[in-house]
């Protein structure tokens, strides 16, 4: 895939006229896909599939479009050269664009991640077994993604990561589940079993009867995958360049009241350890790590091209929607084996859905419990809780009720397909907190 982009890219560039450039992006995958219900395998496949998005400038004016590789070297370049052309006929009626920006810096590189994936048929045995006498239901995707960037100035930047994600529930009855995820480069089998074991004492809880308690403050635990849920919200506009200038950040009272996160609370953009690349399509290298919140105290914003351009500013590479595509909250000193007993009593929530900011000034934020959420007394799991709705702010989920977070965190990859395999990850502890507000 690599050789034959590079290939493609030489082409274009000598079919330029005048002052004409070109950007170009390559995504691509080769991925396996198993979808499971009822312990049973439904449906499995193949995927191979890559686009190459061609994006041609002249002066302030640009256009773009994207088209299928096939593969094919001949069928590629007249596909590639069609829609040079296309471009071409296209940019005399397109206006000026004010905040084009795109890097002039030629900086050419590549990252290979090696493939370390296990066979897809082992695998599926493993889920398969994990599944006997239980109602398990869930997708596994794996294998590699591709992502590549050239212009006509002559960089060139490829990367390859090989990663795989279990998406999976037990299910016990009507709206009774338990989900969990596996994910990573390398398949472990003593963690998926961890995994299975932990969700099997679960499902086994939720078939007690289910508690309801009143509304009011309590003491939670909210587990890795839903501290990311709730973390995860601050990237709808909290972090960008765009959303600090025109202050509709959710950050706002960090950036212009002074206002804290607990000091253990720091949030980077982790690209070095994340599955997205390094690059983006405007030809700008991200750097390793974007602190956003240091140590409680707002620190940097995600700055993507058109915005640097707009407010003249440097860019760090962000993508347009200057949102965190590798989110990395840093660990705290709380072992994961010790949080039944810390919490004492309270909710342990797996899980969090429907999130939205009810005061995004405020930052606060609502959503409702799912899945296997669970009433803890003297430090022991004594009764499901049935779907309860939040209300609480950032500032004092995280701020001044924040009693800590634990030492291990999950790798939590997003699980979308829609379009191809999503490269989006969050790498995040469990976090205990106090009074937090549960509104029905």
């Amino acid at each position: 895939m690599q050789t034959r982009f590079y290939e493609l890219a030489d082409h274009l560039a000598k079919r330029l006229e005048g002052d004409e450039v070109f950007l170009a992006t390559f995504s691509g995958e080769e991925s396996d896909f198993v979808r499971f219900n009822r312990s049973a395998v439904r449906q499995a496949g193949s995927v191979r599939q890559a686009y190459v998005t061609l994006d041609l400038i002249s002066g302030r004016k640009h256009a773009k479009c994207t088209f299928t590789a096939s593969g094919e070297p001949q069928l590629d370049t007249r596909r590639a050269v069609e829609a040079l052309e296309e471009l071409r006929h296209r940019l005399p009626n397109v206006p000026e664009d004010p905040y084009l920006l795109y890097s002039t810096e030629v900086r050419s590189g590549g990252k290979l991640g090696q493939n370390r994936l296990p066979d897809s048929g082992q695998t599926v045995q493993a889920v398969l077994k994990a599944g006997v006498g239980r109602d398990l239901v869930g997708i596994y995707a794996a294998g590699g993604i591709f992502s590549g960037f050239a212009n006509s100035l002559g960089q060139r930047n490829w990367y390859s990561t090989h990663s795989f994600h279990l998406d999976w529930s037990f299910h016990l009855r009507a709206d009774k589940a338990v989900k969990s995820s596996y994910a990573g480069f390398q398949w472990d089998a003593s963690e998926f079993d961890r995994k299975v074991a932990l969700a099997a004492e679960q499902l086994a809880i939720l078939d007690r009867p289910p508690k309801t308690i009143p509304r009011g403050h309590y003491r939670v635990y909210l587990a890795p995958a839903a501290m990311e849920d709730f973390v995860g919200i601050l990237a709808w506009g909290g972090f960008g360049l765009k959303a600090h200038r025109t202050k509709t950040t959710s950050l706002l009272r960090m950036v212009e009241e002074g206002a804290r996160l607990h000091p253990s609370i720091t949030i980077c953009e982790n690209t070095r350890e994340g599955i997205a690349p390094n690059f983006q399509s405007a030809g700008f290298i991200k750097p390793d790590t974007v602190t956003l919140i240091e140590a409680g105290r707002y620190s940097q914003c995600l700055v993507c091209p058109r915005s640097a351009k707009e407010y003249g500013v440097a860019t760090n590479g962000a993508g347009g929607g200057e949102a965190p595509e590798s989110l990395d909250v840093a660990g705290g000193d709380i072992p994961a084996a010790d949080v039944l007993s810390r919490l004492g009593e309270g909710v342990y929530v797996s899980q969090l859905h429907y999130l939205n900011y009810s005061d995004r000034p405020a930052c606060r934020i609502t959503g409702m419990t799912r899945f296997a959420t669970f009433w803890i007394e003297g430090g022991k799991i004594a009764a499901p809780l049935n779907v309860m709705r939040f209300d609480e702010t950032v500032y004092r989920a995280l701020g001044e009720n924040l009693v800590g977070l634990t030492g291990e965190r999950d790798f939590i990859p997003n699980p979308g397909t829609y379009g191809g395999r999503n490269t989006a990850s969050g790498r995040v502890p469990g976090a205990l907190v106090e009074n937090f507000a549960f509104t029905l």
